[in-house]
């Protein structure tokens, strides 16, 4: 049986820190959330805005109050058939849901986004651009 050829990092690309290759390393920006984070966070919000126990929000999807507190921690990758059940448990539908987490996680990138490109204040001095 032959064997792999080793695999070699891609020239610019990043190391096993998450920090381009070459680079010094620099304050390194927050880590993007994964989408069954994002997602077991609003679920949580819903269900607490509902004012719910997880035990009637889990009843209502079918689910065990277990599993629905591990998706809302990030913990388990619901299927989207769950995750509709969830969703219509909790007021709302699938699409209405995902478009929530969607634009969640979009604020959050543009929050990133102007906190690590916001120019630097210069204390008495004009920053001035040039076309």
């Amino acid at each position: 049986m032959s064997e792999h050829p080793r695999l070699t990092a891609i020239p610019g690309g990043l190391d096993e820190t998450g920090r381009e290759r070459g680079k010094p390393a620099a304050k390194s920006p927050a880590r993007e959330p994964l989408w069954r984070e994002a997602l077991g966070e609003q679920l949580r919000s819903r269900r607490l805005d509902l004012g719910e126990k997880l035990t009637e929000t889990a009843g209502r999807a079918g689910i065990s109050p277990q599993y629905l507190s591990e998706v809302e921690r990030g913990r388990k990758e619901p299927s989207s058939e769950m995750i509709a059940a969830l969703a219509g448990a909790l007021g709302t539908t699938l699409s209405g849901l995902t478009l929530q987490v969607a634009q969640e996680l979009h604020r959050r990138q543009l929050a990133s986004f102007t906190r690590t490109t916001a120019p630097q204040r210069c204390s008495g001095q004009a920053l001035l651009l040039a076309a």
